[in-house]
């Protein structure tokens, strides 16, 4: 019996260990993904040539030109994008790789409609030749009647 606790503690603890979220690593990287994502404004380009999307309906776009046309499509317009402080999770790979998990506030123009919602997004970053570009995101609207958010 004595073996078996000993066991599930130190199997607990170990679990526990591994399931921390590092966020002391790659110090510099982390720095930099922070500012790029808090220094983008509409228009910017900061996608990779091979960069993939999906839109909030579950459209896929190969390229930012296929999704810039996907929001004309939609008749999209966006005014500003602006990250929810203490809502950034940036995990970095090998010092070349970042996978992000933020929370932003969107201002867009819907088929000439303004609107403000959260969005919870899921991005990839490559870093090349010294810079880093976006390879990969996603965005779900936070649905705030079940989900309620409050900037920290």
């Amino acid at each position: 019996m004595k073996a078996l606790l000993t066991f599930i503690f130190l199997t607990s603890l170990s679990l526990g260990a591994f399931a921390q979220i590092d966020t002391a690593s790659y110090p510099k990287e982390r720095q930099e993904i922070r500012q790029l994502l808090r220094s983008q404004v509409p228009n910017t380009n900061i996608d990779c040539a091979d960069m993939i999307a999906v839109g909030p309906k579950g459209d896929i776009s190969f390229t930012r030109q296929q999704w810039i046309e996907a929001q004309k499509k939609e008749k999209l317009v966006f005014k500003s994008v602006r990250p929810v402080p203490g809502n950034e999770f940036i995990r970095i790979y090998d010092g070349t790789t970042a996978v992000v998990n933020l929370l932003i506030n969107v201002n867009i123009v819907v088929d000439g409609r303004d609107m403000n919602i959260k969005v919870r997004r899921l991005e990839v970053y490559h870093k090349t030749a010294g810079n880093w570009c976006r390879v990969a995101g996603q965005g779900t609207q936070v649905d705030e009647n079940l989900f309620p958010v409050t900037n920290k």
